[in-house]
């Protein structure tokens, strides 16, 4: 097993790109360690990280860490975020469904832990939120492809403090709507998924909560996705934008109709307009253009 440390020049600012490589099999998990032991992992370019059609273009300060596992004798991307240490919350996380991560293979870990790629002063703690529930931005089921990438999915860094019942079943039900889809080859070849609690902005940040530690992390006040999908030689894209609030439903998802989310679906364009985010950034131009500026509810809801 190896674990890599790089650093990554943004607008004249140092970034941490950090990168994580563990085996990871249908059921054995042989666990994290630092440094030391297995065979080396072929060295990849930060770039083939940064540049992935999933990943926003980053913001100078923050701190960017991709996690990453061997999986069928390949390496796979799991999930990639960028942590704001202002605001000691991920900024976004990104991923993709696809022929292997789209796997069904494992059930929920519950493996709590910090970050292991982020360094201490970044950590939160492994306790519950006071207030809140531990809501993943990366949910567990959508990385159920090998035990380890699910218990990747589990480090607090992928965790937002949420409302019990935006947490689930609101925010749970709209997940499970992009989860059918991205396990769907027939709907896409692939579908590529970045998550977030919007924190850019202080007056949106709905709270803050103290942590054992001494840290202060923020509660955003709105949750988004924005998703975009290739079938074929063929792209779409669409956003969705959350209040993060109380919502008159309990329960099951089975409880809160699709139909709920024509109130926040909208254009991939009206989501940068609102978040400040360059989403999708690395599609060509031509393509970019036109897919952030039109979305087909019917296709997605």
């Amino acid at each position: 097993m190896l674990k890599k440390i790089r650093l990554f020049i943004i607008a004249g600012m140092v970034m941490a790109v950090i990168v994580t490589v563990v085996t990871c099999g249908s059921d054995d998990d042989s666990g994290i360690r630092l440094g030391g032991g297995g065979t080396a992992a072929p060295a990849i370019p930060d770039a083939e990280y940064t540049t992935r059609l999933e990943v926003p273009k980053l913001k100078s300060g923050n701190t960017f860490v991709a996690h990453t596992v061997a999986f069928n004798n390949h390496l796979v991307m799991n999930y990639c975020l960028e942590f704001d240490p202002t605001m000691m919350h991920s900024r976004w996380v990104a991923f993709r469904f696809d022929g292997d991560t789209r796997q069904r293979n494992v059930s929920r870990s519950d493996a709590w832990t910090d970050d292991p790629l982020l360094p201490t002063s970044m950590h939160v703690g492994t306790e519950y939120f006071s207030g809140y529930n531990r809501g993943h931005l990366v949910a567990s089921n959508d990385r159920r492809f090998c035990l380890e990438a699910n218990k990747q999915t589990f480090y607090m860094s992928n965790m937002s403090p949420q409302i019990g019942n935006f947490n689930s079943p609101y925010w749970a039900k709209l997940e499970q709507i992009v989860q059918g889809l991205g396990w769907s080859s027939s709907f896409a070849d692939t579908l590529y998924v970045v998550k977030g609690g919007y924190i850019d902005d202080a007056r949106d940040v709905r709270d803050y909560i103290q942590r054992s530690n001494g840290t202060r992390m923020a509660v955003p006040g709105h949750y988004f996705m924005a998703l975009l999908r290739l079938k074929g030689t063929t792209y779409n894209a669409v956003a969705f934008w959350l209040e993060h609030k109380n919502y008159p439903y309990s329960g099951d998802t089975k409880n809160v109709p699709n139909d709920v989310f024509l109130d926040h679906i909208m254009s991939v364009d009206r989501l940068e307009e609102l978040t400040g985010i360059d989403f999708f950034h690395n599609l060509p131009d031509v393509i970019e253009n036109r897919v952030e500026a039109e979305y087909s509810t019917g296709l997605w809801l």
